[in-house]
């Protein structure tokens, strides 16, 4: 009888608290404690440039992310010059932000400045363009992965059952910048197993959008039976796109971006057959998380080492859809 008594209380004590519970709800208790952690901070964005669609695109993701939680978010424009990049990050440091965020031109321009940061207990995100020195963290395009895709398609379009010539060409970004140097590297090692696929021409167009269309004009000229060319920015490549149009001829054009609605315009006029999209949107959300991360975490700068790769988006004409290309205007509202 005394173990049926007990029994009953129990339950009755657990259906008292449970209906309690159901009218007043339950608090979360690590829902302060994370906004307090990141409420007043102060977050510095030095980007290449804020003149193209990649950084303005992250920043009206940060941006939004950061008003919403009540942190800032400093925008330094290194205006395409590493010199002016340098002393922006060497002035954040004075400052002593908690994140500073960073889009390197090169893999060796900011590698002392990004270790002074770190050293100075500064908190370093590199974005999409990675620097020789590791830091905290790295948000952006699998660059080694786009350049494998890139190559294997290549061989499908190109390579003996294809019926064509083998003959392809690359048009970089600037040598030593991280987009160039990881595909090369990809591009280089996927095609060791594929002879029939012959690199007659691999230049660097510098992201200048005349220059890759000169190194095209020239390329095609050159070789008559050129099958295609894998380029490394759309932005750069709409001269290369170019080119190819002027020419005639039927040329396989593969190229990589953020995703901006250019780029399905491009594909949808045929200035390109795909572009291999790293989906700039995407990467703010992932800007925004590490942003997140590191500002609640106890651990000093320098500590935390990871990477959150962009999943690759392929935009051609198969796959394109009214969400596979984004729109700066949208991004801001």
């Amino acid at each position: 009888m005394m173990i049926r008594t007990l029994a009953y209380a129990t339950l009755a004590l657990g259906l008292t608290f449970g209906a309690v519970h159901a009218q007043e709800g339950m608090v979360d208790e690590i829902r302060q404690p994370t906004l307090d952690a990141l409420k007043g901070k102060k977050v510095v964005f030095v980007p290449m440039s804020m003149s193209f669609d990649l950084p303005e695109g992250w920043a009206a993701v940060m941006g939004k992310e950061a008003t919403r939680l009540g942190y800032t978010l400093d925008i330094r424009d290194a205006n395409w010059s590493t010199d002016t990049g340098t002393r922006a990050l060497t002035q954040a440091i004075t400052e002593k932000p908690d994140v500073i965020i960073v889009q390197n031109f090169d893999v060796a321009s900011y590698a002392r400045t990004l270790k002074k940061a770190q050293d100075a207990g500064i908190k370093v995100i590199q974005v999409n363009m990675k620097s020789s020195y590791q830091t905290d963290a790295f948000v952006g395009a699998d660059w080694y992965g786009i350049g494998v895709y890139a190559a294997n398609r290549m061989v499908e379009k190109c390579g003996k059952d294809s019926g064509k010539s083998g003959k392809i060409a690359l048009i970089q970004g600037p040598a030593t910048a991280a987009a160039s140097v990881y595909q090369l590297n990809a591009i280089t090692e996927t095609l060791k197993d594929h002879p029939d696929i012959q690199i007659v021409s691999s230049q660097t167009g510098d992201w200048d959008q005349s220059k890759a269309r000169g190194i095209a004009q020239t390329v095609i000229q050159q070789h008559s039976d050129l099958c295609g060319i894998i380029g490394f920015w759309d932005a750069m490549d709409a001269g290369t796109g170019a080119a190819i149009k002027e020419s005639g001829k039927d040329i396989y054009l593969i190229t990589s971006g953020g995703g901006n609605k250019t780029a399905c315009q491009g594909v949808e006029n045929g200035t390109f057959n795909e572009v291999i999209s790293y989906d700039v949107e995407g990467q703010g959300r992932d800007l925004n998380n590490t942003i997140k991360v590191l500002l609640q975490s106890p651990e000093p700068a320098g500590t935390l080492k990871f990477a959150l790769y962009t999943p690759n988006k392929i935009i051609s004409k198969e796959t394109m859809s009214p969400t596979s290309c984004w729109d700066l205007d949208v991004l801001k509202k």
